[in-house]
């Protein structure tokens, strides 16, 4: 090789040398956790205090409000509550959360690790904030990338920065922050098998009474009884009403009050053990929204519980199975085939 190539080569290669030596310590391994420092020691008892989760990234704010001692809601969802084993991770995560190893205080720097400025557009960090009734701050950092793990015996890791302070860390313990309010929310509404569905009857808005039902035999289908003369219809349409509430969840939530869109129709499903599950419709452009509701014994109650108070839109096929027209159901007739020339 010419000499002006190694020399080429030779400067690249301590520049890559250069970078790695500021942005890692001068440490084979890192030190076990016990002899590592908290982030922020004497922090769970104050904890107690905590009334506001806030995690702001640089297109906007998280909020997650503590609604009472044991339940945490979103603001930004109608005031749905929160799964409880999200908000106790990061507020747990926070207390565990160990400062291994310094990295770079370089400014320029900040932005490999992912822990620049939260508020500059395009950055990946995010400023997670734990405050008291009073807005005053419990505990501040910012968080950047996570490190996999390569080994099962090695703890998860994180970047992470303080506020106000340019030395970022490798820091050790599992801290998950999410901006997306649907990661702090359990959209799962029913899982209700199809052979429990006995009958449906159906009244959509403009169209006549539409009522389904099974035969004794528990595997059965249903069949529409009313109207009593129908067209030919399709087998797989109806199938899907008896599967109306199977893995149920919802894209979108709102107070029941503000539920948007047209009036459809409702719809009542009866189901074994003695269950009976109501079903209110709107439609706002191609968004399906309902209401449900529950009659019966425990279970009833168990599901009236989560859906008391809260509209839910869900995906638009839904409206096909839980509120359908007659011609909904109608078998597609199919055009014969041309023959060939």
């Amino acid at each position: 090789m010419k000499r002006r190539t190694l020399l080429i080569l030779g400067g690249a290669a301590a520049g890559t040398v250069g970078a790695a030596v500021l942005l890692t310590p001068d440490r084979a391994e890192p030190p076990p956790s016990s002899s590592t420092p908290l982030a922020f020691p004497g922090l769970a008892p104050r904890l107690a205090n905590a009334a506001r989760i806030e995690v702001t990234r640089h297109d906007g704010t998280l909020v997650v409000r503590r609604a009472s001692p044991e339940n945490w809601v979103l603001p930004a969802r109608g005031e749905y509550p929160a799964r409880p084993e999200r908000v106790r991770e990061v507020l747990v995560g926070l207390t565990e959360l160990r400062l291994s190893e310094p990295r770079t205080a370089n400014p320029e720097m900040l932005e490999r690790l992912g822990v620049d400025d939260p508020t500059k557009e395009g950055s990946t960090s995010s400023l997670l904030k734990v405050l008291d009734a009073e807005g005053r701050p419990i505990a501040e950092l910012i968080v950047g990338r996570r490190r996999m793990r390569v080994q099962g015996n090695v703890p998860e890791s994180v970047y992470v920065r303080r506020p106000g302070e340019n030395q970022a860390w490798l820091a050790e313990g599992r801290l998950p922050v999410d901006a997306d309010p649907n990661l702090w929310i359990d959209r799962d509404l029913a899982n209700i098998q199809r052979d429990r569905v006995r009958a449906v009857e159906v009244f959509r808005a403009g169209e006549g009474s539409l009522v389904l039902r099974r035969g004794r035999d528990l595997d059965a289908p249903l069949s529409v009884i009313e109207p009593t003369e129908t067209p030919e219809l399709d087998e797989i349409s109806i199938d899907e009403m008896a599967r109306a509430f199977e893995f149920l969840t919802f894209l979108e939530v709102k107070a029941a009050a503000e539920m948007p869109g047209e009036w459809l129709g409702e719809s009542k499903f009866e189901l074994t053990d003695n269950l009976k599950i109501g079903v209110a419709a709107r439609k706002d452009g191609e968004q399906f929204w309902v209401r449900l509701s529950a009659e019966g014994d425990d279970e009833a109650a168990r599901l009236n519980a989560r859906w008391r108070g809260w509209a839910y839109q869900v995906g638009q096929w839904k409206e096909k199975a839980m509120v359908p027209r007659l011609a909904d159901l109608v078998k597609e007739q199919r055009a014969p085939a041309q023959p060939q020339q």
